[in-house]
């Protein structure tokens, strides 16, 4: 007899974790059906993602470049920095793949908020076993890939250059190129006049939470139904 179709979801944060505890919410509602966080990694040792994961009961774990040995503290040789960064993806990548394969690797990735950037070492390797990663970016597809997006959304709002005077964020697939994947969902938010940096920051944030639940809970089914077709 065939087990019963489930979506096993690993979630990587480093900090604050309201991504996350969205995510942990959604479940606990019914709202992400045949659907469980099996894990969370976080790469910061303080990251408040922990005592949430705490009170959920999901395991956690704390897997960080310098303090686990991948980089010494203060490197600043850019080659010694990258190798550092690439064994650190390949041993990364390793533990998610050695979970239990019944149990607990999970069918999707979830970064929740998770300040490093992967590269193909992690990526290839996730990649290779069908287990899709996903992220969430404050910018429409193709618009202020990287850091401080919405600064710049904003800044170009400010100079009367932004497209349709329209920002937004996104659910995106994880690939190497930084802020590329494809995206899973989107959502427009209007820039206002008059309306300072902090206020439109406080409105993209208020949108984050039900689009990653959104998007989650939209990949999940996909899994879910695949897994059905194939029993």
């Amino acid at each position: 007899m065939s087990s019963p179709a489930e979506c096993r979801i690993l979630v990587f944060a480093s900090g604050n974790g309201s991504n996350f505890q969205a995510v942990v919410d959604a479940l606990a509602a019914g709202n992400i059906p045949n659907a469980r966080i099996t894990r969370l990694i976080v790469n910061r040792g303080k990251a408040y993602a922990t005592t949430r994961a705490e009170k959920a009961g999901i395991p956690w774990e704390y897997y960080n470049l310098i303090s686990h040995g991948f980089q010494a503290r203060g490197e600043t040789d850019p080659e010694k920095m990258q190798e550092a960064r690439n064994k650190y993806d390949a041993a990364l990548a390793e533990k998610v793949l050695a979970l239990d394969e019944k149990t607990e690797r999970p069918h999707l990735i979830v970064l929740a908020g998770w300040m490093y950037i992967f590269g193909k070492h992690f990526l290839g390797p996730i990649a290779e076993k069908g287990i899709k990663v996903i992220n969430l970016h404050p910018a429409l597809p193709g618009k202020y890939d990287g850091t401080h997006a919405i600064d710049r959304a904003y800044a170009d709002f400010q100079a009367g250059k932004l497209e349709n005077n329209k920002t937004g964020i996104m659910v995106h697939y994880v690939i190497e190129a930084v802020d590329q994947g494809a995206p899973v969902l989107v959502r427009e938010i209007e820039c206002r006049e008059g309306e300072s940096l902090e206020q439109l920051e406080e409105r993209i944030h208020s949108h984050e939470h039900s689009l990653i639940v959104e998007a989650t809970a939209k990949i999940a089914g996909e899994i879910i139904a695949s897994q059905q077709a194939q029993q």
